[in-house]
């Protein structure tokens, strides 16, 4: 596991010993980059919200290619030792904040101090139900707005819905066990289609 592009490019990640913890593949982790390149531009100046961080590798990334803050969700106190151990080998703590607290919790939290995120990933477990309940949460927290573009990894398997309240699906890629979803948030004001 390596840091694709930017500033810490080459340098590898900490990997975990668990199979608890599952890391983006570098292959799907780089055709996603590509793809949020393709529609974002620069990823100067974003902020970037990491849920379900495990290792930290998608907001790194981020952060490696520009981003200027990240902060990063994960429940397990080993997740989070391995971010800060990821960020110090990539140079990028003074960029970001480690948050060790469930997804639902830490956006209930982050909703009182934070500003809407630019980048937002999701990558919880697969098959327990995560996805749609976060991102169910996403759609009507001040966390997203229409700038935001959210990216949710899940089981190629797993029949997750388009839509969310006003949070919808742009794209959808396949790669094979791995699923990525792109989605933004419509104008409050409107109807979904």
């Amino acid at each position: 596991m390596r840091v694709i592009a930017g500033e810490a490019r080459g340098r590898r990640l900490v990997a975990p010993k668990s199979m608890r913890v599952r890391p983006t593949a570098d292959r799907v982790k780089e055709a996603m980059f590509n793809m949020l390149v393709s529609r974002l531009g620069e990823f100067t100046d974003m902020r970037v919200l990491d849920l379900f961080a495990g290792t930290g590798n998608l907001g790194i990334e981020a952060l490696s290619r520009g981003a200027c803050y990240a902060v990063f969700v994960d429940a397990h106190r080993d997740s989070a030792e391995m971010i800060r151990k990821n960020l110090e080998v990539t140079r990028l703590t003074d960029k970001a904040k480690v948050v060790v607290q469930d997804a639902a919790g830490a956006l209930k939290w982050l909703a009182r101090g934070e500003t809407p995120f630019h980048l937002v990933f999701i990558d919880p477990p697969y098959h327990e139900g995560l996805t749609e309940m976060i991102l169910g949460m996403l759609s009507a927290s001040p966390l997203v707005d229409q700038g935001t573009t959210v990216v949710a990894e899940f089981s190629s398997k797993e029949p997750i819905p388009s839509s969310f309240g006003h949070l919808h699906e742009n794209e959808r890629r396949v790669y094979g066990d791995t699923a990525l979803s792109f989605l933004t948030l419509a104008d409050r004001g409107e109807k979904c289609p």
